[in-house]
């Protein structure tokens, strides 16, 4: 029988309490709309906050971040739910081969941008490197098994969210009272949409509970002067429609020396993540490893080559997916759609400026902790015994190198807590395999 390249996607009513949309299942259009935008919402504030940290525009990041995620699609077929947005990896690179003062447009994007793009065509060549061993019987599934098990996923997975912690809770503290107690309203409205609603509300969770925080705030310090008032001036004064900051690359040899190598670092963030959703969902994703590294290397590229961010698949949206039990590919088809609207409207810049600053800290704070669980949940969908002493020190150490942001630096090349967490994980289970050893706890 033939096997057509897209999925023959099924209809599912999607709103029944607790049930798993799959991949290959759609559910009504209004529904799978509402869901779009939720996962716009999840990867906004990390997509955004990437560029503004090294000096690009935001808008042209939430563009590329849409552009990357349709050829994402097209390059796994619409098997694998992913939304590719701003990659948090290149920062340090990028920082450090345009000196980037941190104020501002960066004068020397074109520099780092080049890098960006060699940085996609070396991923994308992975990415074909492992298709070709994919294609032969039991080829890259044996060597991600013996190389990455359920321990090592889980742990790398817990680590993504345990690492953003720190920048959860500065967010949700604030600098003031008032700041953290708003941040803390919006994690229990969050709770709230969660625990006590059903249905189409309850799976859009945190739409729902971003849009009554904002509003709880707006009454409390727009109308009762408790706190820094949200300010909607610039919100009016900005276009509907207008066009991104587009910039050139520039290849220079010593920043791609330093920036290029960030393609291992993007290969065990997508592994991860379709080994998580492969375990969520229950699916065998793995015949579709070698071209989701493809499809995010080559969105890197195109991202590059215009002015926008390295990309990867986003560990938020894993968030929102484990929340809501919607896997449905359809959704980030949609997702990315309003990514490129809202990439040529100023005015939707200026929006997410508005967002306040507690409101967001108390979004992360829910959202970054779903990714930690979610590694937690690979675990026990996979029933990892932690009565062996291999699969106690390689999570405990794995945790703890990625919660501390552990970081090593190699000449121009540096690892941080992610990385080291990462391939620190997958070299300490391949050092230890060996016989089975009871717990020491």
């Amino acid at each position: 029988m033939t096997t057509s390249y897209f999925p023959q996607w099924r209809r599912v009513s999607g709103t029944a309490d607790g049930a798993v949309v799959q991949p290959d299942e759609t559910m009504p259009w209004p529904q799978t709309v509402a869901m779009g935008a939720q996962h716009v919402v999840a990867m906004f504030g990390s997509t955004i906050l990437a560029p503004l940290i090294m000096g690009f525009d935001p808008n042209t990041a939430i563009l590329m971040s849409g552009v990357g995620t349709l050829i994402f699609f097209l390059f796994v077929g619409g098997r694998v739910p992913s939304y590719l947005g701003s990659s948090f990896a290149f920062i340090g690179g990028v920082i450090a081969v345009s000196g980037y003062s941190g104020s501002g447009p960066n004068p020397n994007m074109g520099v780092a941008l080049g890098a960006i793009v060699v940085c996609g065509l070396i991923y994308t060549g992975i990415g074909l490197l492992t298709a070709l061993i994919n294609a032969r019987q039991g080829g890259a599934a044996d060597w991600i098994d013996r190389w990455m098990p359920p321990v090592v996923t889980g742990a790398v997975v817990a680590v993504i969210g345990l690492n953003l912690a720190p920048i959860a809770a500065k967010g949700a503290m604030g600098g003031s009272l008032f700041d953290a107690v708003m941040a803390l309203v919006t994690v229990l409205c969050v709770g709230g949409v969660a625990v006590y609603t059903r249905g189409l509300v309850q799976r859009l969770l945190i739409l729902v509970g971003l849009f009554a925080a904002c509003v709880l705030y707006l009454i409390l310090a727009n109308g009762l002067g408790l706190g820094k008032p949200i300010d909607f001036a610039a919100i009016a004064a900005a276009p509907w429609l207008g066009l991104p900051r587009l910039t050139a690359p520039v290849f220079e040899a010593h920043a791609i020396s330093v920036i290029a190598p960030v393609a291992i670092i993007l290969v065990a963030e997508n592994l991860g993540h379709i080994k998580a959703v492969g375990a969520m969902t229950g699916q065998n994703l793995d015949r579709y490893l070698g071209r989701a590294f493809m499809g995010d290397g080559v969105a890197t590229m195109i991202s590059g080559s215009l002015g926008g961010t390295g990309v990867t698949t986003y560990a938020e949206n894993i968030g929102v997916m484990t929340a809501t039990k919607i896997y449905s590919t359809l959704v980030f088809v949609v997702a990315a759609l309003v990514a490129l609207v809202l990439g040529f409207s100023p005015k939707f810049g200026a929006v997410i400026q508005a967002i306040p600053a507690p409101v967001l800290g108390g979004m992360s704070v829910v959202v970054f902790g779903l990714i930690a669980i979610a590694g937690a949940r690979i675990w026990v969908v996979n029933q990892v015994d932690f009565s062996d002493n291999r699969n106690l020190i390689v999570a405990a150490v794995t945790l703890i190198l990625g919660a501390g942001n552990f970081s090593i630096a190699i000449g121009g090349f540096k690892l941080d807590g992610i990385g080291t967490a990462t391939f620190g994980a997958i070299l300490l289970h391949a050092l230890l395999r060996g016989k089975r050893q009871p717990a020491v706890i």
